[in-house]
């Protein structure tokens, strides 16, 4: 079984920046699948905050495009989602998630059961 470990959350002011790291225990998994990061907060439903598929095709939430960016890395079976501009409203759970295919299927912001993996998640939390 595939696992997804993210790292990275942590508490930040609101205007900084933060860098959010999915390592794969597989090494193929991040050049094979559409991979994605997701977040929720109390009481709310998971999102997707942005998505990549294997040939480097990205889309972002609204509320994230122009702020955050999704990578991967060119070597290491690792996905990155840089956030600036981090406002109160994205304090969060965030979470890496992997589709089972590589390109990425459904609508931007669809999430069902499309995500076959996911970490356990890593907090961010975002102070005036």
């Amino acid at each position: 079984q595939v696992q997804l470990v993210e790292s990275g959350g942590g508490s930040v002011q609101a205007g900084g920046s933060r860098r959010l790291s999915c390592a794969a225990s597989q090494y193929t998994t991040t050049s094979r699948r559409c991979m994605g990061w997701l977040r929720q907060t109390p009481g709310k439903e998971l999102e997707v905050v942005a998505r990549i598929n294997i040939n480097g095709g990205t889309c972002y939430a609204d509320s994230v495009k122009g702020r955050f960016t999704i990578s991967k890395d060119k070597v290491k079976p690792t996905l990155y989602l840089q956030m600036n501009s981090l406002a109160l409203e994205d304090a969060a759970m965030y979470y890496c998630a992997a589709q089972a295919g590589p390109l990425c299927a459904g609508r931007c912001s669809a999430v069902g059961d499309l995500y076959e993996l996911r970490g356990q998640g890593t907090q961010v939390t975002v102070s005036s």
